[in-house]
């Protein structure tokens, strides 16, 4: 039986998905703080391969993706009191106004593509929310 279209599509772009919240691991309570925010991005990749961009555009998108993730646990790690939080209200907010500032981004153009990648992501989770609200 062929994976439903949603699955296929995330797949398609990112085999490894699910292994995501242990690569950003710093300690094992980060595991179920990575799994929710795995749970927010997915449908925004399955919103992205279906807009016809081409594979390298929604390929940088999901490398965004999963630097975002990694500064978000790292965040957690370095503000504790963070974890009190909805993990899907510090995915909202870290994506604000271009997204958190990633460490290790040195090059003009890496700091773009990060932000236009926050942007985008910004305004599917708002359509998200007011579908919710």
């Amino acid at each position: 039986m062929a994976p439903p279209p949603a699955a296929a599509a995330v797949a398609s772009y990112c085999k490894e998905l699910e292994e995501w919240p242990r690569s950003w691991m710093g300690m094992e309570a980060d595991i179920a703080a990575g799994e929710k925010m795995v749970a927010c991005i997915k449908p925004f990749i399955v919103h992205l391969a279906g807009l016809g961009l081409s594979r390298k555009t929604v390929r940088k998108h999901v490398d965004n993706l999963w630097i975002l993730g990694g500064e978000l646990i790292r965040d957690l790690n370095e503000t504790p009191r963070l974890r009190k939080r909805a993990v899907e209200d510090l995915v909202f907010d870290a994506v604000e106004d271009g997204g958190i500032l990633p460490h290790h981004h040195d090059r003009e153009e890496q700091v773009r593509s990060f932000e236009a990648t926050c942007r985008k992501f910004r305004r599917f989770l708002e359509r998200q929310r007011g579908r919710h609200d």
